[in-house]
């Protein structure tokens, strides 16, 4: 059989919809072609993955490659089927077992070399994962920020090779999953609590401006500040987050969600309310966000 399909994820806002590589062997001249609606990035996959499998030492079929991306009204962006598309191709030939990625779904992008590079948005493919019952495969250097779902079955690798190696032996890569706040052993990552943030104590005076943080921060309430350039308003408000209480898992994961589509997911910042300080100057159209990604 010629054809191997693999799931994998797709960013859409600020969830991840599934997306099923679909990888086809035809006689004929050999090429490939990449359809379902990919962009620029996506259609280079093909020259990064040849690269990384010949690095590897698999064969590529001198036969027609048709890539499939589904659905094809979903749009696709960057290098994060790469690892899909290139499993895929080596099920379709017959270099793996067909039945290695049964109910597991693949995320990550290849360098020529065949190194899994990381990539975005993972946090809310994990939850997505978890919700349906499957297991994700992922870089190892997005398993601390998909840990974070909760109970998702995390498989994790470095280079292609290693994980080709461990399906070949009837199995997937496993890597310790770390709890909240503590460390992924091959990487110095601080507990959230340590993070270095404006402390209430810098500020003098202002006795009833900090009042105003403290009853806030208790009861959940918004605030106005009013007042001229340079009586510390910012200086107030970057410090509220300090005194205000750690978010609750939901909260965390719909914070975390933003910043993994964003590309700055910070494991240090899990649990702590975040804080933005737009310029005075900025729009209202920039403040709000928009455009091609959020669009719809």
């Amino acid at each position: 059989m010629s054809l191997a399909t693999v799931a994998s994820r797709a960013v859409n806002a600020l969830t991840a919809d599934l997306v099923t590589v679909e990888v086809h062997l035809a006689p004929g001249l050999p090429g490939w072609s990449v359809v379902g609606l990919p962009e620029g990035a996506v259609r280079e996959a093909k020259d990064r993955v040849r690269a990384a499998l010949v690095q590897c030492g698999y064969d590529i079929p001198a036969k027609r490659i048709t890539v499939n991306l589904a659905p094809a009204d979903l749009p696709k962006e960057g290098g994060r089927f790469d690892l899909a598309i290139a499993l895929g191709m080596l099920l379709a030939s017959g270099q793996l077992p067909r039945d290695a990625l049964q109910g597991v779904e693949v995320l990550g992008e290849l360098s020529l070399s065949g190194e899994v590079r990381p990539v975005r948005g993972v946090l809310p493919a994990a939850i997505r994962c978890q919700e349906a019952g499957h297991a994700l495969l992922l870089p190892s250097a997005n398993l601390l920020e998909a840990s974070r779902a909760g109970s998702v079955r995390l498989h994790s690798a470095d280079t292609l090779a290693a994980i080709c190696q461990a399906l070949q032996g009837g199995g997937l890569p496993v890597h310790p999953v770390p709890a909240h706040g503590e460390a992924v052993p091959t990487a110095a990552v601080n507990r959230p609590d340590a993070v270095n943030r404006p402390d209430m104590a810098d500020i003098y005076g202002q006795s009833q401006a900090r009042r105003a943080l403290e009853v806030a921060a208790a009861g959940g309430h918004s605030l106005l500040m009013t007042g001229p350039p340079g009586s510390g308003k910012s200086m107030l408000a970057a410090r509220l987050p300090g005194i205000l209480p750690r978010l609750g898992h939901a909260e965390a994961l719909e914070v975390g969600a933003i910043a993994s589509v964003a590309g700055c997911f910070d494991a240090q910042e899990w649990g702590i309310p975040p804080f933005r300080q737009p310029h005075h100057t900025t729009s209202a159209a920039a403040l709000a966000g928009g455009g091609s990604d959020f669009g719809e």
